[in-house]
Formats: structure tokens, C-alpha cells, sequence
């Protein structure tokens, strides 16, 4: 966004940019498979950079061959670029005779591990179906008051059914699409009613925080508080919150369109890790609230472990928090107590939500 704003590119030159910046990013692995066949040794991170932006023109963006190999080396300096010549013309012709992909992870262009996963969560079909779905590029939802939002980050806000008079705790609050969305209360909704008393959008980082506190004066509410706290510490009373939304930390499998490069820095590991951090979170979350409020935590993944066995643990761990039946819609399938929206079901991110009301009157 930074280069894009210090350019004079036209409006459909910037999106052209950003789709081909985007896309290569999210296609690498089936973008490199196209090339490195026609590669004998290995090349400099420039040129690689150029054989992925021809070959995402030639097989996804349907460009014109002459067009997206002419325009690719134009943008090469130095002796790659009689290289660059050479293999984009080879793989223009591959892909005008068709595609064989070697795998299903190169054809969806992600690691084989996030395959693995999605489908043991979800099953085969819905995992690649998802990945598909997320291999296109997001559209852009706006909400009645400017500030662009998913249509699932949206309902899992609304979930929360913040009501008139209320204090609202958004643990994990930044950027603030969900604490701005909760100070409107139910006026959205067919419910109607007014705005909460309180809404209290806390983050860790002060840098993010500040981005909360940013959005909301841009957006001129005056019922949110933004805090720096850490969410597993915060300064709070206990009971002090009628509902506490946790949108945790997570792998962000489920938002992998809008976060191109994610499939690349996410590892096996890291979903374990913050599968932890979501326990202690949500955990702490159920002591805000007060006795009969409303937690409701949401995550923007599909996997197991951040998911169904988040549900495991707590029913567990908090025997006496009662699972509430989740305020969402029907594009969301039930899953255990909670609910799972699927990437391909309403073309948005995909998401887990799951609702818990906290034991006593």
C-alpha cells in the first residue's frame, strides 16, 4: 500500500499491481513448479521474482502469451534476462496445451502439511474446496458506516449480540473492525435496540492498539475505550464485563486469500503453540464475565487443534460454562457446540465460533 500510494500509477494500473503481487505470492509453489522445469541451475531472488510474475500471468490471469512474456522481460536488466526470454516462452506453450499438475498441493499451491491438516479437520473435499475458494482473490465488503469488513468477521461480531447499557470486553481487539462493529449494539440487526454502555477494545501491542484507537475516531464512536493490556493479564476486575468477545490469536487458515504469504511463514508447529495461547485466553476470558455473561470465541482458522479441541478443553477445563447455542447465520454448519464457517459456503473468510455462558445469575 505504501509503494501503491507514492505511485502514479492509474486506479486499474493499482489493481492490476496489487493482483499480480498478490497472486504470485499466493500461487509460488504452483508458479515455480511451471518454471523449474525448464531451469538447470538455480537463479538470483530478481529473476526468480520475474519467472513467478510471468508464469501467474500465463496460467492464472488467462494474459496473453506475447503480453505477459514481452512485458516480464522488459522489466529484466542484466544477463537473466535472455533466461527469463527463454523459459516463460516454453511455459507459455505448456500451458496453452494444458496443465498435468504433479499434485494436489502444487495445483493449490501450499504446503503440503496445510493440506494434510485442513483435510484431516474438514475432509478432502471441503479442504481442497477451501483452498480453491481461497486462491481467489477477496472481495471487498463495506459497511453502512465506510469501514471495510468480511461478511464472517461481521456475523461472529454480531454473535456477541451486544446489547443496549452493556460492558463489552474485545480482548483481543486490533485492528478494530469487531470493537467498532460491537459500539453500534444491535442496530444492525433485526433486534434493533440501542448502543452498549462500554465497549473496551484492549491489545498487547501499543502499535496496534493505537490502530484501534485510530479507527474508532475515524469512525466518531464514543463508547469504545482503547487499552494496551495483555490478554492473558489484563488489569481488569473479574465479573466486570456483560460479554467478553476473544478473537484469539490464531494460524489464520482460513483467511489465506487476504493473507497471501501466510501459507509460506505459517509452520506445523505454530498451531500447537497458539492453540495454547487460545486456551489461556479464552480461559481468562470466561473469569471477565460476569456470572450468566456471554463469552464468545472466534478464530479465523479451520484446523483441529484450534477448533473442536479447543471446545474439548474447555468443557473440561470450565465444566460450568454452558455452551450457548451461536447467534450466527445459516451459511455456518454446527460444529461440537460451536459453529465452522467454510471459505466456500458464502465466499468469505472462513472462521470457528464458539459460545459460552458463563455459570450464575
Amino acid at each position: 500500500p505504501d509503494r501503491l500510494g507514492r505511485s502514479r500509477l492509474a486506479e486499474r494500473d493499482r489493481a492490476f499491481v496489487t493482483e499480480l503481487v498478490y497472486g504470485s505470492v499466493r500461487m509460488r509453489r504452483a508458479c515455480d513448479w511451471l518454471v523449474d522445469r525448464h531451469l538447470r541451475r538455480s537463479v538470483e531472488p530478481d529473476v526468480r521474482a520475474a519467472l513467478r510474475l510471468g508464469a501467474y500471468q500465463l496460467a492464472f490471469l488467462g494474459t496473453p502469451s506475447h503480453a505477459a512474456v514481452s512485458a516480464t522481460v522488459a522489466e529484466v536488466t542484466g544477463p537473466g534476462r535472455g533466461l527469463v526470454n527463454a523459459v516463460l516462452r516454453r511455459t507459455a506453450t505448456e500451458v496453452a496445451a494444458g496443465i498435468v499438475w504433479p499434485s494436489e498441493g502444487v495445483r493449490l499451491s501450499c504446503p503440503d502439511w496445510i493440506l494434510e491438516n485442513l483435510s484431516s479437520a474438514l475432509g478432502r473435499q471441503d479442504a481442497v474446496a477451501a483452498l480453491e475458494q481461497m486462491n481467489v482473490a477477496a472481495s471487498v465488503t463495506v459497511r453502512r458506516d465506510g469501514y471495510v469488513q468480511d461478511l464472517a468477521s461481521q456475523w461472529a461480531a454480531a454473535a456477541v449480540q451486544a446489547g443496549a447499557g452493556e460492558r463489552i470486553l474485545d480482548l483481543c481487539a486490533a485492528p478494530g473492525g469487531k470493537a467498532t462493529y460491537l459500539a453500534r449494539g444491535q442496530q444492525w440487526t433485526a433486534v434493533g435496540g440501542g448502543p452498549p454502555e462500554l465497549v473496551v477494545a484492549a491489545d498487547r501491542d501499543p502499535g496496534r492498539a493505537r490502530l484501534v484507537a485510530e479507527n474508532v475516531k475515524r469512525l466518531d464512536l464514543g463508547n469504545v475505550g482503547t487499552v494496551v493490556a495483555d490478554g492473558k493479564r489484563p488489569a481488569f476486575r473479574e465479573a466486570a464485563f456483560d460479554r467478553v468477545l476473544v478473537d484469539a490469536p490464531c494460524s489464520g487458515l482460513g483467511v489465506l486469500r487476504r493473507r497471501p504469504d501466510a501459507r509460506w511463514r505459517i509452520q506445523p508447529d505454530d498451531v500447537g503453540r497458539l492453540a495454547g495461547l487460545q486456551r489461556d485466553l479464552l480461559c481468562r476470558a470466561l473469569a471477565l464475565a460476569r456470572p450468566g455473561g456471554l463469552v464468545v470465541f472466534t478464530v479465523c482458522t479451520l484446523t483441529r487443534a484450534e477448533t473442536t479441541e479447543i471446545d474439548e478443553w474447555v468443557a473440561m477445563a470450565e465444566p460450568s460454562a454452558a455452551a450457548v447455542e451461536p447467534a450466527v447465520g445459516t451459511a455456518w454448519r454446527p460444529l461440537g457446540r460451536g459453529a465452522r464457517l467454510l471459505p466456500q459456503a458464502a465466499g468469505t473468510d472462513g472462521m470457528y465460533l464458539l459460545a459460552l455462558r458463563r455459570a450464575g445469575r
